[in-house]
């Protein structure tokens, strides 16, 4: 990997870029709006990440807006530390947009503080399809090239892309091969129809994602379908892609892979046991992430901390509806010394924290599997509500003829701001 903010002076590019660069990343963090920011990227990678991306930065309004507080709340360039090879590399940042223009002008700003500029051809939200942008590009062929080969052409450091299939095959192993074409030089496959958000989300399509990789030539990570640490290894061994993407599912368990990962150069074929290495006590996850928040100069947005504390402890918060309650009435209050601010959240977290240990202690000696129960809509495991966790809800009733029991009862993840 490089080892200073200077970009080398060839640009590399396909596997060169994904070994030489970014250090051959196996487990990757998805770009997240309001959710994989500086702070959460600090301790993800803590906890197993190799590569973790930006949330989406909107092209039209970081080129056309030149007020530092609006721009510091996408990228914040004056603190100094995103981006910064000690403390937050391998980094990817991702744009979305619909003006070639614009985009490189974006890009070129920001192209010295990471290692690559990814596109957004994948978010799903109402707000994507009124700003013609995201999954709702997928038709407009052309437009997709220029956007990509632009930044292909210009930059120094390689492009990328994010996208979602399309309902076919054929049609989404041609839309890879015109990505790759245009100059992308890493793909991130997310297996999902842009149909298939909220409610309706259901499971990916791991066959299309394999399909992809075996049609083009530069790294593809797969995205889609990640619960626990066997997920990973499954959709390796399945989509024989590069690396996988974990969004919903990283952001309830940061240590959904930890840094004693079982992924290894022979990835098993059988699920390997839950572990509380993988599955630590929430509060204690909450504790170190408001930890890092407080370090940082960069400032976290008070809606991305109290959402990622919102997440992180939500197997407990169901119960602890007093807690729950308090969390959504914390408001952290301009002015003043920043650290103060955040003490509200703390103490709750601590709080959490006495109960959570109140409970494993009442559980005894009893193992880990012993507390293990089964959901009974989906057959998934549920773990004991101390400890990090998936969280996933039951799709709408399937009305289609022939549709597998695993598609009617796929998880759907609550977070719907995944990009």
């Amino acid at each position: 990997m490089t080892t200073s903010n200077t970009i080398p002076n060839r640009k590399l590019a396909g596997y060169e870029f994904y070994r030489e660069i970014l250090g051959s990343p196996k487990y990757v963090v998805a770009p997240m709006v309001d959710q994989s920011e500086l702070a959460w990227r600090r301790l993800s990678r803590r906890y197993g990440a190799q590569l973790v991306y930006t949330p989406m930065i909107h092209a039209k309004m970081w080129a056309e807006n030149t007020n530092k507080n609006i721009r510091a709340a996408y990228f914040d360039l004056d603190a100094g530390e995103e981006g910064d090879v000690t403390i937050d590399r391998p980094l990817i940042i991702q744009f979305c947009g619909n003006d070639p223009e614009k985009l490189l002008i974006s890009a070129k700003e920001l192209e010295g503080r990471c290692d690559a500029i990814d596109i957004n051809l994948g978010c799903p939200q109402e707000i994507a399809k009124k700003g013609k942008y995201g999954a709702f590009l997928q038709d407009e062929w052309d437009l997709i090239y220029k956007l990509i080969n632009i930044l292909h052409v210009n930059l120094s450091i390689p492009v990328t892309a994010k996208f979602r299939v399309f309902p076919t095959v054929e049609r989404t192993v041609e839309y890879a091969k015109m990505l790759e074409r245009a100059g992308a030089q890493i793909l991130t496959c997310h297996g999902r129809i842009r149909e298939q958000r909220g409610q309706n989300t259901g499971v990916a399509d791991w066959a299309k994602i394999r399909a992809v990789k075996e049609a083009v030539s530069v790294p593809v990570f797969a995205n889609g379908n990640i619960l626990f640490q066997s997920d990973v290894e499954a959709c390796l061994r399945e989509t024989r892609c590069d690396a996988v993407m974990s969004a919903e599912g990283q952001l309830y368990n940061a240590a959904l892979i930890s840094l004693s990962s079982a992924l290894s150069p022979s990835i098993s074929a059988s699920p390997r046991p839950l572990s509380l290495t993988q599955h630590p006590r929430h509060p204690d996850l909450a504790l170190e992430y408001l930890d890092i928040v407080k370090s940082l100069k960069t400032r976290t947005s008070p809606s991305a901390i109290k959402g990622h504390l919102f997440k992180i402890m939500r197997p407990a918060l169901s119960r602890e509806k007093d807690l729950r309650e308090r969390l959504g009435r914390i408001v952290i209050k301009k002015g003043g010394n920043y650290t103060d601010t955040l003490q509200p959240y703390v103490d709750l977290c601590l709080e959490m924290k006495e109960r959570m240990d109140r409970d494993a202690e009442a559980a005894g000696d009893k193992s880990l599997d012993e507390l293990i129960t089964i959901d009974e809509g989906t057959g998934f495991r549920v773990l004991p509500h101390w400890l990090a966790q998936p969280y996933w809800r039951p799709r709408k009733p399937a009305t289609a003829v022939g549709e597998s029991l695993l598609l009617r009862l796929a998880f759907a993840f609550s977070v719907t701001h995944i990009v």
